[in-house]
């Protein structure tokens, strides 16, 4: 068996589209501390990490919202303001992708998203549409990073090799689980570093 990589299969917020809360609660909550105490007691990673297992946006405000009656315009702005989050793109990246795929690379995405967040992220960034040729998102699955099964989804729906795979993430657990189901990893902590990584492995010529 041939088990050079042939295959990339990028994360997306954080290796290709910025995503960061604190670029909307900066604005909302302009004093460090009481906007950490909200990040962090209020609307917490955990409490995002339910959106992107398949809760409804609208079932996690109400529920948050009851549970902190005088956050409720806040927390809403968690979910109505979501774009404000997200800057744009990472610098970089988004042209290495559209680099490989001009050389016709197979390109995967495997990302931890709501479902309907990653919609409107598609509308507003098409290549996000049109450089894969499969996309898992975890809100659709039920699935998450860093869980293997997230990883046997793209594989086995794709009828793809592991081990002819190199997966990139920005996050070490993430990277950690892909090389567990057989891939091979970047740990992805800027454009420049991945490029040298990608020309290493010959997949990208320039």
């Amino acid at each position: 068996m041939n088990d050079a990589i042939t295959t990339v299969v990028f994360d997306i917020g954080n290796v290709l589209i910025e995503w960061n809360p604190e670029y909307l609660y900066r604005e909302l909550i302009p004093d460090d501390d009481a906007r950490e105490d909200f990040l962090t007691t209020v609307c917490t990673m955990e409490w995002n990490l339910q959106q992107d297992l398949g809760r409804p946006w609208a079932e996690a405000v109400d529920v948050l919202s009851r549970q902190h009656p005088d956050k409720a315009e806040l927390i809403a702005a968690y979910s109505e303001r979501w774009h404000d989050m997200v800057p744009g793109e990472i610098p970089g990246t988004p042209d290495m992708l559209a680099e490989l795929k001009a050389q016709g690379t197979p390109l995967y995405a495997i990302t931890n998203f709501s479902e309907d967040k990653f919609v409107q992220a598609q509308e507003r960034f098409p290549f996000l549409k049109t450089s894969f040729r499969d996309i898992v998102v975890s809100g659709a699955e039920k699935e998450i990073k860093p869980g293997l099964r997230i990883y046997e989804i793209l594989l086995e729906r794709n009828g793809l090799t592991a081990a002819q795979c190199l997966f990139i993430d920005d996050s070490e657990r993430n990277v950690e689980a892909a090389r567990e189901a057989g891939m091979s990893a970047h740990h992805f902590k800027g454009a420049e570093g991945l490029r040298a990584e990608l020309k290493q492995l010959g997949l990208l010529n320039g």
